[in-house]
């Protein structure tokens, strides 16, 4: 099966992951930008997420397996590839498995690491909404409200919020199996040679996901990485701080 994607523009391939819980459409605004800047951006939707297929296996292998044949299917090769956050470990497994497909990768806020499941809340908040008491996307947001206080990430979430029929609304990620698979999204495949894939780690200064003791991580996988701070940026830094976000990109895959 193939991933579903957003493509725009034209020239080098550059291709785009999403974080967990996410979609294509969260890239899709420097996506454009990059669209217009002699790059042809291919955003895709993840296995278990937005319009892609959905199926009980979801570890890195596997989406590392989903993205090669992607890229087989739309003949791409010597790709630029940008992955945040679940999907920059996709990538990192991807660097190790395929290297001759990418020639440049940047990285966004997450490190060479296992990290310790932390989304418990959130799910068990999307698992806690009953849709047959959501009329609304107002409906939806007060169902998670008491669980996830913060509004940014409310409206991230909502995002994959659709209207399944005319009376009915649903998540279109896959939710039973990202519930049950919040080990594997931690989880990091050691690398056990340096990748020589020039690779560009971009951090939140204000995240934790990258701390400076994993610089060390880093250099270890990576033979050629730099690491770019955004000052007051979080985790989803390229939501935060978009201009510096693109700047750092652009610099380096030009």
């Amino acid at each position: 099966m193939i991933l579903h994607s957003i493509i725009t523009g034209s020239g080098k391939p550059f291709v785009i992951l999403h974080g967990f819980l996410g979609m294509a459409d969260n890239w899709k605004t420097l996506g454009m930008q990059w669209g217009e800047s002699g790059f042809e951006v291919h955003l895709l939707d993840q296995r278990n997420h937005g319009r892609s297929f959905h199926d009980p296996a979801h570890d890195y292998t596997v989406m590392a397996q989903d993205l090669k044949i992607y890229c087989d299917h739309h003949q791409l090769k010597n790709i630029i590839l940008l992955g945040h956050s679940m999907g920059g470990k996709v990538a990192m497994r991807a660097a190790t498995l395929y290297p001759q497909l990418i020639s440049k990768m940047i990285i966004a806020d997450i490190a060479p690491k296992s990290y310790p499941p932390h989304h418990s809340d959130i799910i068990h908040a999307l698992q806690s909404v009953d849709f047959n008491k959501v009329a609304s996307r107002k409906d939806a947001d007060n169902a998670i409200a008491a669980r996830i206080k913060d509004v940014g990430t409310r409206q991230f979430l909502l995002k994959s919020l659709y209207r399944k029929d005319k009376t009915s609304y649903d998540w279109r990620f896959n939710l039973p199996v990202l519930g049950a698979s919040q080990a594997h999204i931690g989880f990091h495949d050691p690398i056990t040679a340096a990748i020589d894939i020039p690779t560009l780690f971009i951090r939140g200064g204000s995240s934790g996901y990258i701390l400076d003791s994993d610089r060390a991580l880093i250099d270890h996988a990576f033979a050629k990485a730099e690491l770019k701070t955004i000052p007051n940026a979080g985790h989803w830094l390229h939501a935060e701080q978009p201009e510096a976000f693109n700047k750092l990109v652009e610099e380096f895959v030009k």
